[in-house]
């Protein structure tokens, strides 16, 4: 997975589609992401003994990986991204784009 905590990226599909957000989790093992004040969904919770409220809760779901883009902090467009080997021999991510070294 090409994607990192903190990285900014641009949602293709589904019902927030065009809108940008933080990556503030990965799950790499589910190929997903948590993006902050995207993907928010309503649910209805029962009291349960301790701490949490009975009612309607509202939190972040994941998305897929494969439903966000990247957004390049040089170009500042949506885009792919490539590696590429850097001089001292470690590799990079790389903007497909703009040809420049993300981070």
């Amino acid at each position: 997975m090409r994607l990192k905590t903190n990285d900014t990226v641009q949602i293709i599909k589904g019902r927030d589609r065009g809108k940008s957000g933080r990556i503030t989790k990965t799950f790499p093992e589910k190929n997903a992401v948590l993006v902050e004040g995207m993907n928010v969904v309503q649910r209805h919770t029962k009291a349960t003994p301790g701490v949490r409220q009975a009612g309607i809760i509202q939190k972040e779901l994941p998305l897929q990986t494969a439903n966000v883009m990247l957004v390049c902090t040089h170009c500042a467009k949506p885009t792919r991204i490539g590696t590429k080997m850097l001089a001292d021999g470690t590799k990079a991510r790389v903007c497909i784009k703009c040809k420049e070294v993300i981070e």
